[in-house]
Formats: structure tokens, C-alpha cells, sequence
């Protein structure tokens, strides 16, 4: 890539942004897109025009809206995980401002005035071109600033050398004090006066087989009476109601049906045609072949069908389909939190006990798996992820080594005619690489997601930590070591075929690596301008809303799921910050100029998430925090990475000193030990004396029970509880009313 398709890029890209953004002011101002650009207020119950009525006639009012709101704001819109997401982008931001300070004015110098590459170039060792050498260099002003025009065993390597202790003790410090803001951010939200039903509770899983002649529920109680008789209230035993839910979203999807059928109906209904037209539908697939019937007779005749059946699945479900776990109740947040935390077997695959997730973060069909199968669904799934990253290799490693032109020209000669045309050219190359990554990658998290579900974890939230930590590892593996080293080997091909001596190409492997940042300058510029562009304006989703609710929706419930924003998405878009924080950490010093992109990202990253979860986005459910240890390992990760990398770009340099840098390695391994040890187990469990805090009323610890309850087994009135109760403790015919 030449100057002028770099500066195209960036400049197109911040073209495209602005656009957006003016997009966004524009739109959001229109009161029929509320619900696009406001969901969360609008399901907060607050107005979003008197919220915003100070920012609406300005571009950038919602930067001012952004800014002033607090923390506390931030956790009451969008709960604890998304302030710590904040935190997150925020401390990566500092880690760069930090070291951008001393490393900009520092290193430019140092490498602008150094003639590394000329003499590079006269020794010959460039790599040759088949093209008559008619194209243009790789981007040599930004070379000439750094680490690769410094010429080999030079004393300014001590700056670069010294620039690598300055960016790792900038992120040890920072990183040591969002660990802290986030550990008392999360005992904060453990210890609120508000009730939790998850707080009350524990998850039992590996519950051992009972006797012919009891329930598991019996043995359920009766184990938890014994060893928490003064705390210990109620229990309610795991079972597999995959039918009865089945039946259950049957007769919900005929009352939809039921309710736009009303709608249609007396819409039809006018002064020429009073009586109206009753919608009709055929009952064959799809509606589009079978018998053609009233939709109102037939849909309300399908319930009556299957609410007998209900009732009767829901009887069988709780005393013949109970599993081996369950949710286990106390009467206080420090005996669950307490008992959570206890050896209750002697044996280690026999009554495991852990903190209960929210009930709507459970994953009902994994509770039941025992110890041995979970972790033979974790090798299995591990081992596939492996493969998946290794084998992911050979696409990536493809189109990084295709996707320049001047390889996409020998590969598919056919396209000279179009590629060599100036406009197109410069477009392409500015253009082709980054796109065709970010299409692999958006092809991944789906699949990932799949193989964290089938390790048999009990939670959403936890399966989104374990598909982004997988995540994580594939982006860095395949995009930044695979890509970088991939096209730089690639290019450098013939030049190593050419000259065998080992010193020759080490200096240029030393060369060449600096010089790929200038793809993953383009690749950032691109994922912040563009990428946050279309977050903010929210193109696609308002007009996927406005062509529904214009040919879709019927009905208010119609309406209101056509809008529903979803939340922040944690899975994917922490691994995607996390590969842009490996690529600036790791290019920081050996191509400085990149640090001004990457502060771009996190903090235009930071102002628009704050934004979107203010106005937007609405949490699926509350880990309180519990992503954070996750992420803070992934940068010590890319810290790793950013310190081995240095080590090896300055010993290619043939720098006698380089192994100063060697102590970096263990001291960061150190660092991330001592912060495991201080801080994690806070989060792994939840401390006493963060649970013993008072509660502002009295639990109701029947309200608290019945949040536990799968929607397709709830009773239809509180007061049945006990005898949803009774159903599972007895194996005669005795079932619950509902």
C-alpha cells in the first residue's frame, strides 16, 4: 500500500464517519425513530426528548449528554457489566495516552533521523518486484519512522529498548487500579438493600442417585436440612420440561395469533362493510397450502386443545423428569453466599454447590450434566477449537498473502484491466485486505458461541466469557500472528530464496515486521471510523424497524419486538477491542504513529458505548462485573505477546542489550499472579462480609422462589406454590392445579 491509498482510507473513512454522525443527529431527532435510537429510555419509562432537550439541535449534543453522565448512570441503564465494559475501554485508552506521551516525542525523532532503510535498500535486500519495480514503495515516510530505519547494533536502540519498560509499568499501574475500581464496583452491587432471587440461592449440581422409594427432591432436602438446618428454606429439583415448554410456546404463539387477528379484523371493519372481514389461514406449511380456516375460531380451538395437555406434561414433568440438580433456597444472602462456597462431599463428583446465576441466565438444559461429562465436553470442544484456529490458518494465511493487488494481479491476471486503472487501484488497495478479514471473522462468533453451550455451562453470561475468550485467542492467533507473519514471509519469499545467509535475512525479517503496521493502521482507522459510524447511526437497524412495522406488525407486542435493541453483545465486541489493543500495544514502539489511531478507537469506542447503553441497549442479564478478571488476563495476554515480540524485532536488530528486555516476561507473569491472588477470589465468590450487609425489607422468599420457575411450569397463582411443591416430593399420581 502506497501513501496515497493510505491517505485515501483514512480519509474516506473519516468521510464516512462524519457523514454518519450527521445521519444519526438528523434521525434521531424524528420521533418515529425513538424507539430505534431511545429503547432503553422508552423501557425505562423516560421521555427521550426531555433527556436530551439540551443536546437535540446540536451535531454533537450527544457527546455533551455522553460525557456529564456518571457511573451510577451508567449502572442504572445498563447494569454493572456494562460501567465495567467502560472500564475496560477506558483503561486500555489510558494505557495508550500514557505511553503515547513519552513515545511519540521520543521515538519519531530517533527513527526519522536514522537511515536504516536506505542502506537496506542499497545492500540490496529489499524484496524484488516482477512488476519492473513500476509500483509504488511500501509507505516510506511512515517506515522512515520506525523501528525498521534504524540501522542494526545502533545505539538509538536504547530508546525503543527502555520505550518497552515505559508502555509494560504504564499497564501494570493502570491495570492494578481498574482492578481495584472494579472489585469495589462489584461489592457494591453485591451488598445493595435491594432483593436479589439469586443472591438466596445456590445451584447444586452431581446430585447423587436416591433410593427407589424417595425423590430427588426429598434427597434434596432432606441433605441441605441437615447440614443448614437454621437457614436452609426451600428447594426445587432441575427437571427436563423441553415438551411442556414446546406445548407452552405453541399456545403463546396461537395467542399472538389470536391478538393480530383481532387487530386485522377490526381494521377491516368500515362504513361500506361494517360486518368486516375475518382473517383466515391455511393450516399447512407455512400457510401457504392445507385447509383455509378462521384464524380467531381455529387458533382459540388449538388452545383449548392444548392447555389439557399442558397441564397434564406439566404434571408428569415435575414428579417423573427430575434431574440431578437443583436450585436450593436460604432464608439469608450470607447463608447462600456461605453455603456457595462450603466442601459439602467428601467426594469431589457428588453434590457440587456453586452461586446460583439470575434466573434468566440459566441455561436449564445444561444443569443436569454431571462432573465427568462436562469435562469430557470441555476436551472435546477445546480440541475442536483448536483445530478450528489452526485450520482457520489456511483462508487467513491466503487472502493475507492474495488480497494486495499486486498478488491478486498474478494470481487472477484477468483483472489487470480493472486493477490497473488508477481510481479503481487506489480504492481497492485501500480497501481490499481489511475487508476480506473482517468477513472471515464475521463468520466465526455463531459457531463459537455453539461449542461454549455444549460444554454444559450452566449460564449465559458465563458462555459469553468462554466464546469471547476463545474469540480472543483465534483474532490475535490467525489475524495479528498469522496475518502479519504470513504476508510479510510471503512477500519477503523470493528474497530468501535468493539470498541464502542467514544475516541477510534476519535483517530483513528485522525490516520487514515494522513495516506491517502500515495494514493494521488502515484496519484500525477503518474499524473505528467506519465500524462506530454505523454503531451510532444505527442504520440498519432502523430501517429493518421501519419495514417492519410498516408490513409486519399488527399489533403493540408486534411493535415492540420489532424494536428490541438486544445488549451490548460482550461475546464478540470485547475480543474485537482486544485484537485492536494486542495490535497498537504490540506496533507501539516499533512503529509509533499507530498509538494516535489506537487512542482514536478507545475513545470514540468509549463516548459511543456510553451513548448506546444510556439510550440504547438493554442488559440481558447481571454478572456484576464478573467479565472483568477475563479481561484484564487478555491484556496481560497481549502484554506477553507485545514483550516477546519486542525481545525478538530488537534481537533481529543485533542489538547486544536486547536481553534486558528478557526480565519483562517474568515480572508480568508475577504481576498477573498477585492480582489473581488479591483480587479474584472476590469475584469468583461472593465475600461474607459483602453478603451480611441489611436488606431494606423483608425478603419474600415465596416472590424469590417463584422467579426460579421455568415460565412453562409456573403456577398460575402465588398461593400454589406448595403444591407445585408437593408435585416434586411425591412419586404417586399427586400433581399440582395450575
Amino acid at each position: 500500500m502506497d501513501l496515497a491509498s493510505f491517505l485515501t482510507s483514512v480519509l474516506t473513512s473519516f468521510v464516512i464517519f462524519v457523514v454518519l454522525v450527521l445521519v444519526f443527529t438528523f434521525l434521531s431527532r424524528r420521533p418515529g425513530n425513538a424507539p430505534v435510537y431511545y429503547p432503553s429510555l422508552l423501557l425505562r419509562g423516560l421521555d427521550p426528548w426531555e433527556v436530551r432537550r439540551r443536546g437535540t439541535r446540536s451535531p454533537v449534543g450527544w457527546i455533551r449528554d455522553a460525557l456529564s453522565a456518571s457511573e451510577t448512570d451508567v449502572i442504572a441503564a445498563g447494569g454493572v457489566d456494562a460501567a465495567v465494559y467502560l472500564v475496560f475501554l477506558s483503561s486500555v485508552l489510558s494505557i495508550l495516552v500514557y505511553s503515547g506521551i513519552v513515545l511519540l516525542p521520543v521515538l519519531l525523532p530517533v527513527a526519522g533521523t536514522d537511515r536504516g532503510l536506505e542502506l537496506t535498500a542499497a545492500a540490496g535486500i529489499k524484496p524484488k518486484n516482477d512488476e519492473k519495480n513500476n509500483s509504488a514503495p511500501e509507505l516510506p515516510e511512515i517506515q522512515r519512522l520506525a523501528l525498521s530505519n534504524i540501522q542494526p547494533r545502533s545505539m538509538r536502540l536504547w530508546a525503543f529498548l527502555l520505550s518497552v519498560y515505559w508502555v509494560s509499568f504504564v499497564t501494570y499501574f493502570i491495570l492494578w487500579k481498574s482492578y481495584k475500581h472494579v472489585s469495589n464496583l462489584r461489592a457494591t452491587a453485591r451488598s445493595t438493600p435491594d432483593v436479589k432471587p439469586e443472591e438466596f440461592a445456590v445451584l447444586v449440581r452431581d446430585v447423587p442417585r436416591s433410593s427407589p422409594d424417595e425423590t430427588i427432591k426429598d434427597s434434596v432436602d432432606s441433605y441441605f436440612r441437615a447440614l443448614h438446618p437454621n437457614t436452609f428454606y426451600r428447594s426445587m429439583v432441575v427437571t427436563d420440561h423441553k415438551k411442556a415448554d414446546k406445548i407452552y410456546l405453541e399456545i403463546e404463539d396461537h395467542k399472538k395469533k389470536i391478538a393480530r387477528a383481532e387487530v386485522l379484523y377490526a381494521n377491516s371493519k368500515t362504513e361500506s362493510n361494517p360486518e368486516g372481514n375475518k382473517p383466515t389461514h391455511r393450516t399447512g406449511f407455512l400457510g401457504l397450502i392445507g385447509k383455509k380456516v378462521d384464524t380467531i375460531e381455529y387458533c382459540s380451538e388449538q388452545i383449548k386443545e392444548l392447555l389439557p395437555k399442558l397441564e397434564a406434561e406439566q404434571k408428569t414433568t415435575l414428579r417423573d423428569k427430575q434431574q440431578r440438580a437443583a436450585i436450593v433456597f436460604f432464608n439469608s444472602r450470607s447463608a447462600a453466599a456461605s453455603a456457595s462456597q462450603a466442601l459439602h462431599a467428601q467426594v469431589f463428583d457428588k453434590w457440587t454447590v456453586m452461586e446460583a446465576p439470575e434466573p434468566r441466565d440459566i441455561i436449564w438444559p445444561n444443569l443436569s450434566r454431571n462432573i465427568y461429562e462436562r469435562q469430557i465436553r470441555q476436551v472435546v470442544v477445546y480440541s475442536i477449537v483448536f483445530l478450528t484456529v489452526v485450520f482457520y490458518m489456511v483462508p487467513i494465511t491466503a487472502v493475507s498473502a492474495i488480497s494486495t493487488l499486486e498478488n491478486l494481479r498474478k494470481v487472477l491476471p484477468f483483472l489487470k484491466v480493472v486493477v490497473d486503472r488508477p481510481a479503481i487501484r487506489t480504492v481497492l488497495q485501500a480497501y481490499l485486505p481489511q475487508i476480506a478479514l473482517i468477513v472471515f471473522l464475521a463468520l466465526l462468533p455463531a459457531f463459537l458461541t455453539f461449542l461454549s453451550k455444549a460444554e454444559g455451562i450452566p449460564s449465559q453470561s458465563h458462555v459469553v466469557r468462554a466464546t469471547s475468550g476463545k474469540y480472543f485467542y483465534f483474532v490475535v492467533f490467525n489475524v495479528f500472528l498469522v496475518y502479519t507473519l504470513g504476508k510479510t514471509l510471503f512477500a519477503s519469499l523470493r528474497t530468501i530464496l535468493d539470498n541464502a545467509n542467514i544475516g541477510v535475512i534476519i535483517n530483513m525479517l528485522a525490516t520487514s515486521l515494522p513495516g506491517g503496521a502500515t495494514f493494521f493502521l488502515t484496519f484500525v482507522a477503518l474499524k473505528f471510523f467506519v465500524g462506530y459510524g454505523l454503531e451510532l447511526s444505527r442504520l440498519i437497524p432502523l430501517i429493518i424497524f421501519h419495514l417492519k412495522r410498516k408490513y409486519l406488525c399488527k399489533t403493540e407486542d408486534e411493535v415492540k419486538a420489532a424494536w428490541a435493541p438486544g445488549d451490548l453483545g460482550y461475546g464478540t465486541r470485547v475480543p474485537n477491542d482486544m485484537l485492536i489493543a494486542t495490535v497498537v500495544l504490540c506496533y507501539s514502539v516499533m512503529a509509533p504513529l499507530i498509538i494516535p489511531f489506537g487512542v482514536a478507537y478507545f475513545a470514540l469506542g468509549w463516548l459511543i458505548a456510553k451513548n448506546q447503553v444510556l439510550r440504547v441497549y438493554v442488559p440481558s442479564y447481571e454478572s456484576n462485573g464478573r467479565m472483568w478478571p477475563h479481561m484484564h488476563t487478555r491484556i496481560i495476554a497481549a502484554l506477553l505477546l507485545y514483550q516477546a515480540t519486542m525481545i525478538g524485532v530488537i534481537g533481529l536488530k543485533k542489538f547486544y542489550y536486547s536481553p534486558i528486555l528478557v526480565p519483562l516476561l517474568p515480572i508480568s507473569f508475577i504481576f498477573a499472579y498477585i492480582c489473581h491472588m488479591r483480587f479474584y477470589p472476590a469475584f469468583a465468590n461472593t465475600p461474607l462480609e459483602v453478603a451480611q450487609h441489611e436488606l431494606k425489607e423483608t425478603p419474600n422468599m415465596d416472590a424469590i422462589y417463584t422467579a426460579y420457575i421455568p415460565q412453562c411450569l409456573k403456577p398460575d397463582k402465588l398461593e400454589d406454590l406448595d403444591v407445585f411443591e408437593d408435585a416434586q416430593s411425591h412419586t404417586t399420581s399427586r400433581a399440582p392445579s395450575f
